[in-house]
């Protein structure tokens, strides 16, 4: 992923996190579940969190270093993890279960990715 794509893609699902947050706090209040709403404040922050890490994986291409993979997998971790928990707190969605631990593993490794990253050469 280049640098351009991951200010993008960063500024996008932070921008997102931010009205999906908004949202679910004043449209959804009154009709969903205390649960369901706890549970899209996780996949807002979570996001949010991953968004500024993208931002930042743009920043540290921008300063030589090979994030690349990190930022594939923040962004991927965004949307099997914080998707699911959406679809799981909106539409009931009980497949998507099993989902939201594998972006919780793209997250970790996109983290693991980013400590191991270099500059070439």
């Amino acid at each position: 992923m280049n640098q351009g794509v991951m200010l993008r893609l960063g500024a996008l699902f932070a921008g997102l996190a931010v009205a999906f947050g908004a949202f679910a706090a004043h449209a959804l209040k009154e009709r969903l579940a205390v649960e369901a709403l706890q549970t899209i404040e996780v996949g807002v922050r979570y996001q949010m969190y991953h968004g500024i890490a993208l931002v930042l994986c743009a920043a540290l291409a921008d300063r030589g270093r090979r994030v690349g993979g990190a930022a594939v997998c923040f962004a991927l971790g965004i949307v099997l993890f914080s998707g699911s928990l959406y679809g799981l707190a909106l539409a009931e969605w009980r497949w998507l279960g099993p989902v939201t631990p594998i972006g919780g593993v793209s997250f970790l490794i996109g983290w693991v990715l980013l400590v191991l990253s270099r500059r070439p050469g």
